[in-house]
């Protein structure tokens, strides 16, 4: 039993439990909603386009997979949802990243915020424990 509290107060301290707009979430629901609307460019498997770290001859680089192959759980949740939302560009601009050419369109027009939520829960879902909890690490703690 002290042991059990000592590894929950530690995972408190390093924000392991910083996941918290991704809990509770409709996993299934969002896994429809990624088959509708996100699977035709990052894969039915999460999988993304070949050659995804190679910029076409515009310099925009096609969808990165969204599985533990990707990098997409190196981001925190705001950003992968900002992202999603108002899509690359204007998602890194509003952080002070000007210039990068993303193919990642703009979904607040289709997708509800909850939507959102519920399909990054999904993708979530996906990753290997390890991977999850690294990922969580990336989100600031919330009071």
């Amino acid at each position: 039993m002290k042991c059990t509290v000592i590894i929950a107060f530690c995972s408190l301290a390093t924000g392991a439990v910083a996941g918290h707009e991704l809990d509770d979430r409709d996993v299934a629901g969002g896994q429809t909603l990624y088959a509708d609307h996100c699977a035709a460019c990052h894969g039915a498997n999460l999988e993304g386009q070949p050659d995804w770290r190679s910029p076409d001859e515009n310099g925009v680089l096609p969808a990165p997979p969204h599985d533990e192959t990707g990098h997409t759980w190196h981001h925190d949740n705001r950003l992968l949802f900002e992202y999603t939302q108002l899509g690359g560009a204007e998602a890194l601009s509003a952080r002070g990243i000007t210039g990068f050419a993303s193919g990642m369109p703009r979904f607040a027009d289709v997708l509800s915020d909850d939507d959102i939520w519920d399909i990054l829960a999904f993708i979530r879902s996906t990753w290997p424990d390890r991977i999850q909890a690294l990922q969580a690490d990336r989100n600031p703690p919330h009071n």
